[in-house]
């Protein structure tokens, strides 16, 4: 795999400061049932990184003692990880906000057959891998038969009262681009996915988020590869909207790797961009005070997130 980061430094990126901390996101391991073409994780059925127990523990503590108000799951595919289950349980005894960053296929594996119901009966939030409506993209971007096979999930979850307006269980859908372009406008997008899964499939979700394709680990390879990652650094760039710096999910959101140590972004822990410059800052080392007015470390792939409409884990900024 080509390594990216020297291609994204040095940068002239404008580094955000960090505001109050909302979100935790945690990344319990990179073990995953797909293998994506666009997965900044470089995620697979091979991976064994896996977070310990004694992490976990620390994680929840750590989300306690910030008062974040949100525990962000990721992965790979973080309903695989053993300590799932007994993470949200606590998590939601403790009155936090669970997210499960669920790729739906993985509720149709061997051994997952109850886990949507778990999600349910716990009031977990489901954001859902989704690129497109149609299958021949989504299947041409995550493997065959995915498109079918995530269907199937989204009914599944429908039927426990998931993308209910008139409920309180959380199902929204994540769309990224095939390829080295920017997602369109959320909202139109947002209606075409309405309308067409209604028509092909009878599926309801709350809301579609847009996420623009980050250089970086398998997706900047492959554009390594094809001799397109300069032509697409240039299309963030070129696009950069300096009003979407108020609202870059660094501002409010730290990072955890499996390892239990702390970043910034998701992305900026694929990259291996510590919280702090001087190297790896653990967890266990860091007072959740001293996260407030930090500078945000910062490289060209930042120009994904305030390119256009914006980009976050929650969707477009603008």
């Amino acid at each position: 795999m080509h390594p990216t980061l020297p291609r994204l430094l040095p940068t002239d990126f404008p580094a955000p400061r960090r505001g109050r901390l909302e979100t935790v996101q945690v990344n319990l391991g990179y073990r995953c049932n797909q293998s994506c073409l666009h997965c900044h994780v470089n995620a697979g059925p091979r991976r064994r990184e896996v977070m310990d127990a004694a992490t976990l523990e620390a994680v929840l503590d750590f989300a306690l003692r910030t008062r974040a108000t949100t525990l962000d799951l990721t992965g790979g595919a973080p309903e695989l990880h053993p300590g799932f289950r007994d993470l949200v349980q606590r998590a939601r005894a403790a009155g936090l906000r669970v997210i499960d960053r669920c790729n739906l296929t993985v509720l149709l594996e061997p051994g997952q057959e109850d886990t949507a119901r778990f999600l349910a009966e716990q009031g977990v939030a489901i954001v859902a891998s989704l690129p497109c409506y149609t299958a021949a993209n989504v299947d041409a971007q995550r493997g065959p038969d995915v498109y079918q096979r995530s269907i199937e999930a989204l009914r599944r979850l429908n039927e426990l009262g998931y993308g209910d307006p008139a409920g309180s269980l959380e199902l929204d859908l994540m769309y990224n681009p095939g390829g080295p372009f920017l997602p369109p406008p959320q909202a139109q997008l947002e209606a075409d996915y309405r309308r067409e899964l209604e028509q092909r499939a009878g599926v309801r979700f709350n809301r579609l988020l847009s996420l623009a394709n980050m250089p970086i680990q398998r997706f900047g390879s492959t554009l390594i590869s094809r001799g397109e990652f300069d032509a697409y650094l240039d299309l963030l760039r070129g696009a950069h909207q300096p009003a979407n710096l108020a609202s870059v999910m660094c501002r409010s959101l730290v990072s955890i790797d499996w390892r239990g140590y702390l970043y910034d972004c998701d992305f900026n822990q694929m990259l291996g961009l510590g919280l702090a410059a001087g190297g790896p800052l653990h967890l266990s080392q860091l007072d959740p005070a001293g996260l407030e007015g930090r500078p945000v470390r910062v490289a060209d792939h930042c120009y994904g997130c305030t390119a256009g409409q914006g980009s976050s884990c929650g969707g477009a900024l603008a």
